[in-house]
C-alpha cells in the first residue's frame, strides 16, 4: 500500500466515522477511491479533509445534494489547496448567516410562542415575521 493512502477502516478511525458511512459518502459521490489489484478500496489522505467538511455540514443542517455540489467545485487534478478550501467556504457564508438568524430567532421567541400556544401566522415571529404572507389572502398560505 502506498503511504499517501489509507484502507477504509484507517479512514474511518481517523475521521470518526463508520466504515459504512464512508462506503455511503462514495455511493453517493462525496468521495472517491481507487481500487487495488486485489479490489480494495484506498483513499487518498486528502479525504479526510472532505470527510470533516462533510460531517460539519451535516452538523450545520445542510442537505448533503448542497454538499455535493460544493465539493464538485474543488479540483479534481491535484489536492485541494487551503485557497481552494477557503473559496468553498466563503460560498456557505450567507447560508450560515441565515440560518443563524433563523436560530437567534428561534431561541429569543421560543417562550412566547410555547407560553401562547397558537403559533399564528399572523403573530409568530418565526414563521411570518412582519406578517408577510397576509400579502397572500387568507389560508394556508405555505402549504
Amino acid at each position: 500500500m502506498e503511504t499517501h493512502e489509507l484502507a477504509p477502516g484507517e479512514l474511518a478511525q481517523r475521521a470518526g466515522v463508520a466504515v459504512s458511512t464512508l462506503h455511503f459518502y462514495e455511493r453517493e459521490g462525496l468521495i472517491s477511491s481507487r481500487r487495488t489489484s486485489g479490489n480494495q478500496r484506498r483513499y487518498g489522505r486528502d479525504t479526510l479533509r472532505r470527510v470533516a467538511f462533510i460531517r460539519m455540514s451535516q452538523r450545520l443542517g445542510i442537505p448533503l445534494a448542497r454538499v455535493r455540489v460544493a465539493l464538485a467545485t474543488l479540483p479534481t487534478d491535484r489536492v485541494p489547496t487551503s485557497k481552494d478550501w477557503a473559496r468553498l467556504s466563503a460560498g456557505w457564508r450567507q447560508d450560515l448567516d441565515d440560518r443563524i438568524l433563523h436560530l437567534e430567532r428561534l431561541r429569543d421567541n421560543l417562550a412566547q410562542c410555547i407560553g401562547c400556544g397558537c403559533l399564528s401566522l399572523k403573530n409568530c415571529m418565526l414563521t411570518n415575521p412582519g406578517d408577510v404572507l397576509a400579502q397572500n389572502g387568507p389560508g394556508a398560505a405555505r402549504l
